[in-house]
């Protein structure tokens, strides 16, 4: 079956035997959002931009005139898009999107500011006054910047109505597993508060400066918050072999490191002169980690999800990397954890993250749970 056609005769999807809308000229909400979501993963292998526009009718005018407009916008929509550009419900009835597609890395904001004067202009050479004015254009542009400098989330959710749609559909699962990391939180403080109380006063009797770490992380949808853990370094110390080292494991130019004689190695550093010898036992014990039941009480991070990256991993990452941050909130522990850990290079680590975000449910954060302490004992990848 033939993809439906414009009045101007050209394709508006590229899937043959698709399930299209009453207007039969535009993709519905569904399949509309479905593209999206593949225009986000064929940027990311292209590296060129794509542009999604809004025209928002809802509730703005009464059904009548409504119809109306939407007889005048798809014509005046089908003038101002190219034969690969796609035109869709992003809410059924409501709010018409166009996604145009592989806008150019080089002249994508140039030719993103073209692309607005021409729709807006043709939009308003055929609606009336009235309709034009009634109606809410927005642009929004793939891969967006993010800028960590302030509290508000640098994700720009309009692009990723798949995943607001996939956190609809787990709302119920989601406050649960958010009852279960309040629960297992409160109860591992309990636990754990000897160890806290003598790791504490191993750290003060052995170097000067505070007991905990503070240090600015990113999580989920790419904003920042405090990450707390026991501090195992001296005061003072360069970043810069870190930050050389982790651009370098990004880039997949990252070389193995020796770790107790163990010929396999880890993508970590392992002869780091900045970590006190405290620090070393806390860090090879994951003792280090136990502040950040603290994170997880607050709602910061969760008992199981991706590790939350420094603002200057998050730099290095290429654009694929980013969803990692957008599909799962951070956790203490996780899928790359029990299953590599360190031994693991950094994309096969995403992959890992990316793949218990597809798959979550709530009896695989208990299975992980579960094994978590046993990665622990062994020390397999830590250091």
């Amino acid at each position: 079956m033939n993809a439906p056609r414009s009045s101007k005769g050209k394709t508006l999807s590229p899937i043959a035997g698709a399930e299209f809308s009453r207007d039969s000229e535009i993709l519905t909400a569904k399949l509309f959002r479905r593209t999206i979501a593949l225009e986000r993963k064929r940027s990311e292998r292209s590296r060129k931009p794509f542009m999604l526009l809004l025209l928002d009718m809802g509730g703005r005018l009464p059904s009548e005139n409504s119809g109306k407009t939407l007889a005048r916008v798809l014509p005046a929509l089908s003038l101002s898009t190219r034969e690969t550009d796609i035109i869709g419900w992003y809410a059924q009835d409501l709010v018409v999107g166009v996604v145009f597609t592989e806008i150019g890395p080089e002249d994508g904001n140039s030719l993103a500011g073209i692309i607005i004067t021409r729709v807006t202009e043709t939009l308003r050479s055929n609606l009336t006054l009235e309709q034009f004015n009634q109606l809410n254009i927005s642009f929004h542009v793939f891969p967006e910047d993010w800028n960590h400098d302030n509290d508000q989330r640098p994700s720009n959710p309009t692009l990723y109505p798949d995943l607001s749609q996939r956190e609809d559909d787990r709302k119920l699962l989601r406050a649960m597993k958010r009852m279960m990391d309040i629960l297992g939180s409160v109860l591992a403080l309990v636990l754990f508060s000897p160890v806290f109380l003598l790791s504490a006063l191993a750290i003060k009797a052995t170097s000067k400066g505070s007991v905990f770490f503070r240090q600015p992380r990113i999580g989920q949808h790419g904003k920042s918050f405090v990450f707390l853990k026991f501090r195992s370094m001296y005061v003072n110390n360069d970043a810069g072999v870190h930050k050389q080292y982790v651009q370098q494991l990004i880039a997949g130019k990252a070389n193995k490191q020796p770790m107790n004689g163990n010929d396999q190695g880890v993508y970590k550093l392992t002869k780091d002169s900045r970590i006190t010898r405290v620090g070393a036992f806390l860090r090879k014990t994951s003792m280090d980690e136990l502040p950040q039941f603290l994170n997880v009480l607050k709602g910061e991070m969760s008992l199981v999800g991706p590790r939350p990256p420094i603002p200057y991993e998050v730099e290095a990452y290429d654009i694929w990397h980013r969803r990692r941050l957008l599909e799962a909130k951070p956790g203490i522990t996780g899928l790359w954890q029990v299953c590599g850990r360190s031994r693991v290079n950094f994309d096969d680590m995403v992959r890992l993250d990316l793949q218990y975000a597809r798959t979550w449910s709530l009896w695989m954060d208990i299975k992980i749970l579960l094994r978590t302490p046993g990665a622990v004992l062994l020390g397999a990848g830590a250091h």
